[in-house]
């Protein structure tokens, strides 16, 4: 009974990307993005594929997620409908799956959206 219940039990994931962003700033944080997406993907094709994906993906400690997970991963940021991941792609999707680092990342923009403005009224 305990075996069926551990498969049914998604994944358990922590969020290091808010952690990682304060330590490195911003160019250093897309920068190990950028490494991620290197470990990943098909070196023939530039991209992030399922193969790639799932031959590589014990790097990054991800080796026990099924096919389905990992083909959920690449549909989830599959801008483009090619069925792979490009960088840019890749590097949206994480943002996207930090919900800290989006809510600072919209606090930032604000903030700055407001600065703009108060430079325009003077």
């Amino acid at each position: 009974m305990a075996s069926s219940q551990n498969q049914n039990q998604s994944p358990s994931f922590h969020d290091y990307l808010p952690l990682m962003a304060q330590k490195l700033g911003g160019d250093g944080l897309i920068g190990e993005l950028c490494n991620g997406f290197n470990l990943l993907m098909d070196s023939e094709r530039g991209v992030i594929t399922f193969e790639s994906l799932k031959r590589n993906s014990a790097v990054l400690g991800l080796q026990d997620l099924s096919d389905d997970d990992l083909r959920c991963m690449l549909k989830e940021g599959d801008y483009d409908g090619d069925g792979a991941l490009s960088q840019m792609e890749f590097c949206v999707l994480m943002f996207r799956l930090s919900p800290e680092l989006m809510e600072e990342s919209q606090f930032l923009v604000e903030e700055a959206l407001m600065q703009e403005l108060k430079d325009f009224s003077y």
